[in-house]
């Protein structure tokens, strides 16, 4: 029976060749966010391999509509008090809007997250166009996670939070933009809101793991945003969200909850996944 509590007494670092292993031995990443040590600690004592500081702070925790006016600041921030909660798992930083729009930026933006921070990672939205950015990046020793489909720090041109890849062309340039980053030198690839279809295109054709939110079940592992886990805030959930916070279930036991569906392949279930025709 799964175990709500790791013993991380003996447990290594989960790293970038941890995650390659992982995916060659077919065993699922389990992802989250997370903002602070408290709920950091009770992620890695859960299982978590993979904590992300989103940007979707702006929204969970700053209260905005979208991640836009989320700062480099505000993320160097929170990562380096989620990286003192953590024990074991990999921990990867957002990079901002507009905080990676030259190589200057770039480089100066994701060492900070990197030092002061103190991440593993960074992560950065956009296609081929970003393939510069993170070829500049890795070759200078940062692990770079590439992010597809759904891009947040685009909403405002994308018109809302949609469903992307359903069309072929559109599906094309995904695959498109996944071989560039991949190319590039990114050690991981983030897959948002696509066909269950298009998910599992992505993963076969990628030379490095992909994890996916709302990207179906064929993918190398899965990420959510904590609060929508824990089921905090009110309204409308995308399709993809379930909720782990069942009646008496503490906090961690709802992380080990998903860690353990995750792992097993029963999350996301078939009606928590995008279809091209729905």
């Amino acid at each position: 029976m799964y175990s709500s509590v790791q013993d991380l007494s003996n447990a290594s670092p989960v790293t970038v060749k941890t995650l390659r292993e992982m995916r060659d031995k077919g065993e699922k990443i389990a992802c989250l966010t997370a903002y602070d040590a408290s709920f950091a600690q009770a992620q890695d004592l859960a299982g978590v391999d993979v904590v992300l500081v989103g940007d979707s702070l702006g929204m969970v925790i700053q209260g905005d509509n979208t991640t836009v006016s989320v700062s480099t600041d505000d993320i160097a921030y929170h990562a380096r008090a989620v990286s003192k909660g953590l024990h074991r798992a990999f921990v990867m930083a957002d990079m901002p809007f507009m905080s990676y729009a030259t190589l200057d930026l770039a480089i100066a933006n994701a060492t900070q997250l990197m030092q002061q921070g103190r991440a593993n990672m960074i992560k950065l939205e956009g296609g081929e166009q970003q393939a510069e950015i993170v070829e500049y990046l890795s070759t200078r020793g940062i692990p770079v996670c590439a992010h597809v489909g759904l891009c947040p720090q685009l909403i405002h041109k994308l018109g809302g939070f949609k469903v992307q890849g359903r069309e072929d062309a559109a599906a094309e340039q995904m695959l498109r933009d996944a071989r560039a980053l991949t190319d590039a030198g990114a050690d991981l690839l983030l897959v948002e809101c696509v066909p269950a279809a298009l998910g599992r295109e992505l993963t076969e054709q990628s030379p490095v793991p992909v994890i996916g939110i709302g990207a179906g079940n064929a993918v190398d592992g899965q990420i959510l945003v904590m609060h929508d886990l824990l089921n905090v805030l009110p309204g409308q959930k995308p399709r993809f969200v379930r909720d782990f916070s069942a009646p008496g279930r503490s906090v961690r036991e709802a992380f080990g909850a998903y860690v353990a569906a995750v792992k097993d392949g029963s999350y996301p279930a078939a009606d928590e996944q995008f279809f091209a025709e729905t």
